[in-house]
C-alpha cells in the first residue's frame, strides 16, 4: 500500500509541480503550502536514497576511503568475532557474534568478478552479494548453493560476454556490489577460529582477465568525496553530514553510478526532479531556490534519527517482527531504510531470520538501569550446519556491548548454557551478574538502553512463517523484574 500510494503521488501533483522551483521560475504558492509540501518531498526522497548513501559511506570506510581496509576487488578478513572494538574498525552495525566476517566491494564496470567459493566440510558459511541499495540479491553458499564450493562470475548490468564451463553467472543489478562473507566460528559445538579462518580464506575473488591469466584492463582512480559525518564515531548508517547538503549530494554520486531499477526510475525520479535530483545529471545546489534548500537541509538533517524510531513490521510481545521482504523489499522503501540504519545489510528469510526486541513486555523502552528474565520454550529452529544466537546491542551506537566476561550472544553455541528438563531455559539480561549460579545465562547489557536481536542460520520454515504469522512458533517476551 505504501509503495502504491507513493507512486500515486509522485506521477501526480509532484510530477505537474516538478518545475515550479528552480531559480529561473516565479511562483505563486503560498510559503506554508509550498514548505509543507517540499518537507514531505524531501523527507520521503531521503527516505528512499538513504540506503544508497549508507552503502557510499560504507565504501568509503571500507574499501576508497584513506583509511580503507581492502581496495575494490579484494576481500577485508576479519580475525576475530565483531567485537565492540572491531564492529567500530569496520563500520558494520549491529554484527552476529557466532561468525566471522569478510567485506568486499566490487568494482563490476571494467570487468566480471569471479568468486570462488571452497568446500567447507559442512560447516555453515556463506556469502551474501549485496547491491549498492541494500538489497541482498544473490547468496553463495548456505541454503542457496550449499557448502561445496564453487566458482562463479559476477557481472554488471548488460555484460554480453560469455564464460568458460563450470563458472556459473550472476547477474548484478548495480555496477558494485558488496561481498560479505560469514563463516561459522563454532565447529562440533567448540569454538574453531583457525578453521572459519581457513575457510573464509578460501573465498577469493579475482577479475575475469586475472582469472584467465591475461593483462588487467588497467588501473582505475577512485576520486569520490568522502562523506563528512557530524558524529566521526558513529557508524556508518548514520547519514547526518556537518554539511546536511552533502546527503543529496552523495545521493546523485552514488545513484548517477547504480541507477535504481527501471520501476524505481519511471515512477520516482520524475518527482525527485523538483528537488534537482537527476538520472545523468549531477546534483547542484546552485539551481535551487532556498526554500527547496532549507527543506532538503531538514530532511536530510533529521533523516537518521526518524529511522531510528519509526516502527516497521508487526510489533508483538514487545518485539518487531520484520516484514517478510527484509533483505530485498523491493518497493518498500521505509523497510529497506530502517534496515540499513540499524541492521545494514541484513539477509533474506530463507537464509537468515531476525528480529529485535527494544521493548519489555509492558511496552517499556530496554535499559541497562533494570533487569530482565527471558524464557524460551526451545532453541530456535534451524538446519545444520545452521545456528541460533539472540545478541546484545548498545543502543547508543549499534554495537556490541564490552563486558567484563567478553559475552555478547547467547544461543545454540553456549555449551554451558543451563536448559531445565524440559528443554527450555531463562536468560537474564542486566548490567551486573545475576550471581554464580545464574552467570552461564546471563548476557551483559550497558548501563544505558539496548536492544537485542535473535537469529536464525539456516532457519527452518516455522521460523520464517514468524515473519508472516507471528504464532508460527513460540516467541518469549521481555520480562522486568
Amino acid at each position: 500500500m505504501q509503495c502504491r500510494i507513493i507512486s500515486i503521488l509522485l506521477t501526480s501533483s509532484f510530477c505537474l509541480l516538478a518545475n515550479s522551483f528552480s531559480k529561473e521560475t516565479v511562483v505563486s504558492l503560498p510559503k506554508e503550502a509550498t514548505e509543507e509540501w517540499l518537507d514531505s518531498l524531501s523527507l520521503q526522497a531521503a527516505t528512499w536514497g538513504a540506503p544508497l548513501v549508507t552503502m557510499y559511506a560504507l565504501r568509503d570506510h571500507d574499501a576508497v576511503g584513506p583509511k580503507a581496509k581492502a581496495k575494490p576487488n579484494t576481500i577485508w578478513r576479519m580475525e576475530d568475532i565483531s567485537t565492540p572494538e572491531l564492529s567500530k574498525e569496520s563500520g558494520y552495525v549491529t554484527p552476529n557474534v557466532n561468525v566471522i566476517y569478510g567485506f568486499g566491494f566490487m568494482d563490476l564496470r571494467t570487468d566480471p568478478i569471479i568468486l570462488e567459493a571452497p568446500n567447507s566440510s559442512d560447516r555453515y558459511y556463506m556469502i551474501e552479494i549485496v547491491d549498492m541499495w541494500t538489497n541482498a540479491f544473490a547468496y553463495v553458499g548456505g541454503k542457496s548453493t550449499g557448502y561445496g564450493g564453487g566458482k562463479y562470475a559476477l557481472v554488471s548490468p548488460g555484460w554480453k560476454g560469455t564464460l568458460p564451463k563450470g563458472i556459473q553467472r550472476i547477474d548484478c543489478p548495480t555496477p558494485w556490489v558488496l561481498l560479505q562473507p560469514r563463516v561459522h566460528i563454532y565447529n562440533k559445538g567448540k569454538i574453531d577460529l583457525a578453521g572459519a579462518k581457513e575457510i573464509l580464506s578460501g573465498i577469493k575473488v579475482s577479475t575475469y582477465a586475472e582469472f584467465l591469466g591475461k593483462p588487467s584492463q588497467g588501473s582505475v582512480s577512485y576520486n569520490y568525496p568522502a562523506p563528512n559525518p557530524v558524529h566521526t564515531d558513529a557508524s556508518v548508517s548514520d547519514v547526518n553530514y556537518k554539511d546536511p547538503l552533502q546527503f543529496w549530494e552523495i545521493l546523485s554520486i552514488a545513484m548517477n553510478e547504480n541507477p535504481p531499477p527501471k520501476d524505481q526510475i519511471s515512477a520516482i525520479l520524475p518527482s525527485l526532479k523538483a528537488l534537482g535530483i537527476q538520472l545523468g545529471k549531477p546534483w547542484d545546489r546552485s539551481t535551487l531556490t532556498p526554500i527547496v534548500l532549507a527543506s532538503m537541509e531538514r530532511a536530510a538533517t533529521k533523516i537518521s534519527d526518524t529511522l531510528d524510531h519509526l516502527v516497521f513490521g508487526t510489533l508483538y510481545k514487545g518485539a518487531f517482527i520484520p516484514p517478510a521482504t527484509i533483505g530485498n523489499p523491493g518497493a518498500d522503501y521505509m523497510t529497506r531504510a530502517v534496515v540499513a540504519r540499524v541492521g545494514l545489510t541484513a539477509n533474506i528469510p530463507y537464509e537468515s531470520v531476525y528480529w529485535m526486541y527494544t521493548a519489555d513486555a509492558k511496552g517499556a523502552p530496554l535499559s541497562g538501569a533494570n533487569t530482565y528474565t527471558m524464557t524460551f520454550k526451545e532453541g530456535i529452529p534451524y538446519f545444520e550446519p545452521g545456528f541460533w544466537s539472540i545478541t546484545m546491542y548498545d543502543a547508543e551506537n549499534n554495537y556490541t556491548v564490552p563486558n567484563a566476561v567478553k559475552r555478547y550472544m547467547i544461543g545454540s553455541d553456549s555449551s554451558d548454557l543451563k536448559k531445565n528438563t524440559d528443554g527450555s531455559f531463562t536468560i537474564y539480561l542486566q548490567k551486573d551478574s545475576p550471581g554464580t549460579d545464574k552467570e552461564s545465562n546471563w548476557l551483559p547489557s550497558p548501563s544505558g538502553p539496548f536492544y537485542l536481536i535473535p537469529r536464525s542460520y539456516a532457519p527452518k520454515p516455522q521460523i520464517i512463517d514468524i515473519l508472516s504469522d507471528v504464532n508460527a512458533w513460540m516467541i518469549p517476551a521481555i520480562i522486568p523484574q
